[in-house]
């Protein structure tokens, strides 16, 4: 159309106009340009406002929720820091404790070797009692033994009945001399 208002302002003869589908026509370039004014003028008037509170409460929103996360992380963080504390000390403590069950341990060990070895050396001496009674019965007996046996035979050999005690000093030296 532009082109038809050209050739007709040199004079020339209307040629047949071809409509360009990317140029529109002036008539609905004008109408356009005011329904977008008034459009722009009606948001501006209407919509502009509100638009703008909503995007500035918004922004507010999302600064205070990344306040809050920042809060939360900081507070996060030092709560960490209080359970690694706390679990630095809870191994601290084990290891305490369990030092203090080793040494028990050992002093029950060593009570109860030592109570052991008490019982041992009591028992070998008790033993060792046992034995010399013992020893000391054989002895006796053999000695009672062996004075039964020499009076029968000094009777035998001498033929004649000695009176009991000189029987039993005879025995007595006897037993003397082979006991030592």
């Amino acid at each position: 159309m532009i082109n038809a208002f050209l050739l007709a302002a040199e004079g020339g003869a209307p040629a047949t106009e071809s409509h360009n589908p990317i140029i529109p026509e002036l008539n609905e370039l004008v109408y356009s340009l005011i329904a977008f004014a008034v459009l722009a003028l009606l948001f501006k008037k209407f919509a502009f406002q509100p638009v703008k509170k909503g995007m500035e409460s918004r922004t507010e929103r999302i600064r205070k929720d990344l306040d809050q996360a920042e809060k939360a992380k900081s507070e996060a963080e030092s709560i960490l820091e209080d359970y690694k504390k706390q679990l630095a000390n809870a191994k601290s403590e084990s290891n305490r404790i369990i030092d203090e069950a080793r040494q028990q341990a050992e002093k029950v060990k060593a009570d109860i070797t030592e109570s052991a070895n008490r019982e041992v050396a009591e028992q070998k001496a008790k033993a060792t009692e046992d034995i010399e009674a013992a020893r000391n019965a054989a002895i006796a007996s053999l000695q009672t033994s062996v004075a039964s046996m020499a009076i029968e035979l000094a009777e035998k050999v001498v033929e004649k009945n000695l009176d009991r005690e000189t029987n039993q000093r005879l025995i007595d030296s006897f037993i003397d001399k082979v006991g030592s």
